[in-house]
């Protein structure tokens, strides 16, 4: 069915379910694990979500200021899509490992637009 025939909360619905969206992780690396942080999220991390078909779109490091240290941002085409992800026993495992390299964890899902997002 068209989007334009739906009443317009079943238009939106399905309009809100087709953008695409970013998941948003921040951290704080601990510096005692410094090598192995970085052999697993350039390693592992980064390639598990983009072979799951969440490309990476943001990496950023706070070099000055009370912010997180990293933030990263992966896309997803969709809400239901990154969802789907965010509950597999798969990103679980890794999200797991990743938080036993940083402190101040921080995931959230946002509408994906250009520029920075935090």
């Amino acid at each position: 069915m068209c989007a334009d025939l739906l009443p317009a909360s079943s238009a939106d619905a399905m309009r809100s379910a087709r953008t695409a969206v970013k998941l948003l992780i921040s951290y704080d690396p601990l510096p005692e694990t410094r090598e192995a942080y970085l052999e697993y999220v350039l390693g592992e991390f980064v390639p598990g979500l983009e072979q799951a078909g969440l490309p990476m779109s943001d990496a950023w490091h706070t070099a000055y200021g009370r912010y997180p240290l990293r933030l990263t941002g992966f896309r997803a085409p969709d809400r239901a899509t990154l969802e789907a992800f965010l509950a597999s026993e798969a990103f679980h495992r890794m999200e797991t490992r990743l938080q036993t390299f940083v402190v101040n964890y921080r995931r959230r899902v946002v509408a994906d637009r250009p520029g920075f997002q935090f």
